[in-house]
């Protein structure tokens, strides 16, 4: 591609992996601009100073991030060439949550969200998954998105918030509680 503005979208439609066109509206595309969103998100998490494998995790994280993107992308009925996530990723981002929750203190109240930097990000980000999750499930409903990918990303917003207490814990940042008695 010579440049990266190509003027074919410039209608409010724009191409699909695989051939074809939809409009930019459309579920499927929203659920791309989510997955995207999120991806970007996690992107902007890994620009912190992280503790150690925190990086590692996140960068696999964008990974499958990107095949589900490509999986919204494509036509029902057609394939990417591009192997969907699958449930040993689920199992996979289980183990993750499963290891780092193990390093924290039990949760014992609500948490708000914020903390380091790093930590709101992550945050952030997990807010951003939810949505995106929410997308692909009405997406899922037409198979237009795999059952382990709405699965993947249920667990991903787990994951998020256990790193966000991980993250804030070894930078010591505290964590808040909201005061629900205040306003009484």
């Amino acid at each position: 591609m010579a440049k990266i503005y190509t003027r074919t979208g410039d209608e409010g439609v724009t191409s699909l992996v695989g051939g074809g066109r939809a409009p930019k509206d459309s579920p499927a595309i929203e659920a791309g601009g989510d997955i995207d969103e999120l991806c970007a998100s996690v992107g902007a998490v890994r620009a912190h100073p992280l503790p150690d494998g925190v990086d590692d995790v996140l960068q696999s994280v964008q990974e499958c991030l990107f095949r589900i993107g490509i999986e919204v992308a494509t036509p029902t009925g057609t394939s990417s060439g591009v192997p969907c996530v699958a449930d040993g990723d689920v199992v996979a981002l289980e183990r993750q949550i499963d290891a780092f929750e193990a390093e924290v203190p039990p949760l014992r109240r609500f948490v708000l969200p914020g903390g380091s930097q790093a930590g709101a990000a992550l945050h952030l980000a997990r807010a951003v998954a939810r949505r995106a999750e929410r997308r692909c499930v009405a997406l899922s409903r037409d198979g237009g998105v795999a059952p382990a990918a709405v699965r993947w990303l249920n667990r991903l917003s787990d994951l998020l918030f256990v790193l966000a207490r991980y993250v804030n814990m070894e930078q010591s940042a505290t964590e808040r509680s909201p005061d629900l008695a205040r306003g009484r």
